[in-house]
């Protein structure tokens, strides 16, 4: 997206996860186009160090406070105060990101992604979302902020980012799908055990769920695409970002991962999004919006496209997926509760705490104990995950 007005102003919180790193790939392509004011980091202070040489950003925030230490000392030392990177700020508020951005690209993984969310469209500033469950979690809560003038929330994942340009060609707001809508379809790869059954998956390991067949993302992520929660959460988002009836909403499995999902409107046409998978092309898409970048990236060699296969999910043995779509029915904070009781469990699987095929139980047993409190605030969104995680670690104590 080369440009003769001023670089987009660009804050990427998580810029040590896939995203981050990515979305400075991007950057990397049309390095004109962009100017980096705003880097976020949990711990990984080595790479920040890395990333602010290259990209010269105005402040860095820092969550860990050892590692936020560590950062201020080196960037008060002889060397990089040489290299006129003395002044960076420092910071550990993740919403002190959003001063000086025209867009923030919220990589964060998990519910902590949720402050940023907030802090981004109550700026009215454009937000590119990888952070799925800071609005599954908080979509009553944060549907009011999108309102704001200058509040925009382009989705930077591939199923989202295909529906948002599916709809931008039928000349629909993304974020009101209009009457003419019939489905949405999302398209899910099927992650690593893709036709394998119950008993099968009986003993998963953790190396057998990061062994993702398209995808390279990080521990939970993997995991949640191996169960298919991933899927499931994105059937949530897709209900808060395009206001559209769970009816209305439809997974299918589709394992080359060529088309990203598919809008089908009431006259029976359907438009479809396709590409190779590539995470840059919806983080070019959402850097560059409504413009489209000038790097081609997942583009398709149709001589070797061979095959494009689709087949229904299997409900049974991927039960994160029913779940999901029963935790988005009931509304309120039941979403809320479905994201931190998929966190502990996932948290617990990757610990060696319990099996793989208990994750989806475990979110289930914690469902049941959801109290139907309806979310007023940001607050009471933060309350609802707290309680949650507590129940979901009562659960936790009962499986064997």
């Amino acid at each position: 997206m080369t440009t003769s007005g001023p670089p987009v102003r660009v804050a990427v919180a998580g810029s040590s996860g896939s995203i981050g790193t990515q979305t400075l790939d991007v950057i990397r392509s049309d390095p004109e186009a962009y100017q980096v004011v705003a880097l976020a980091v949990g711990s990984a202070a080595d790479l920040l160090i890395q990333q602010v040489r290259e990209f010269r950003p105005q402040m860095v925030v820092v969550t860990d406070p050892a590692a936020r230490d560590d950062v201020v000392e080196r960037l008060g030392s002889a060397g990089l105060r040489a290299e006129g990177l003395g002044s960076v700020l420092v910071s550990g508020d993740l919403t002190d990101l959003v001063t000086g951005a025209d867009v923030v690209i919220n990589g964060v993984v998990g519910f902590a992604g949720l402050d940023v969310t907030v802090a981004t469209l109550a700026a009215g500033l454009r937000l590119g979302l990888a952070n799925k469950e800071s609005l599954i979690a908080a979509g009553p809560v944060v549907q009011p902020l999108r309102k704001i003038p200058g509040a925009e929330i382009l989705p930077v994942d591939s199923e989202h980012c295909a529906i948002h340009q599916c709809l931008r060609s039928s000349h629909r707001s993304s974020d009101d799908a209009g009457s003419e809508v019939a489905r949405l379809v999302l398209t899910a790869s099927g992650g690593p055990f893709r036709g394998r059954s119950a008993a099968e998956l009986a003993a998963v390991t953790v190396a057998d769920a990061l062994a993702h067949p398209t995808w390279s993302m990080g521990p939970k992520i993997s995991v949640d695409s191996s169960t298919l929660m991933n899927k499931g959460l994105e059937v949530i988002e897709a209900h808060e970002l395009f206001q559209v009836d769970y009816a209305q909403i439809d997974v299918v499995v589709h394992p080359q991962s060529v088309i990203h999902s598919m809008v089908e409107f009431r006259d029976g046409s359907t438009i479809a999004q396709m590409s190779l998978p590539d995470m840059r092309l919806p983080i070019g898409y959402a850097l560059g919006y409504p413009d489209r970048i000038s790097t081609p990236f997942g583009r398709i060699d149709w001589a070797q496209l061979a095959r494009l296969d689709f087949e229904l999910p299997d409900l049974t043995t991927f039960g994160s997926l029913k779940v999901a779509y029963q935790a988005g029915q009931t509304g309120g904070t039941a979403p809320a509760w479905l994201s931190a009781a998929n966190e502990v469990a996932v948290e617990a699987f990757l610990a060696g705490r319990i099996r793989w095929n208990q994750i989806a139980g475990i979110c289930v047993d914690t469902l049941e104990r959801y109290d139907g409190h309806i979310p007023a605030s940001i607050d009471d969104v933060i309350a609802a995950d707290a309680l949650a995680r507590v129940r979901a670690s009562e659960v936790l104590q009962t499986v064997r």
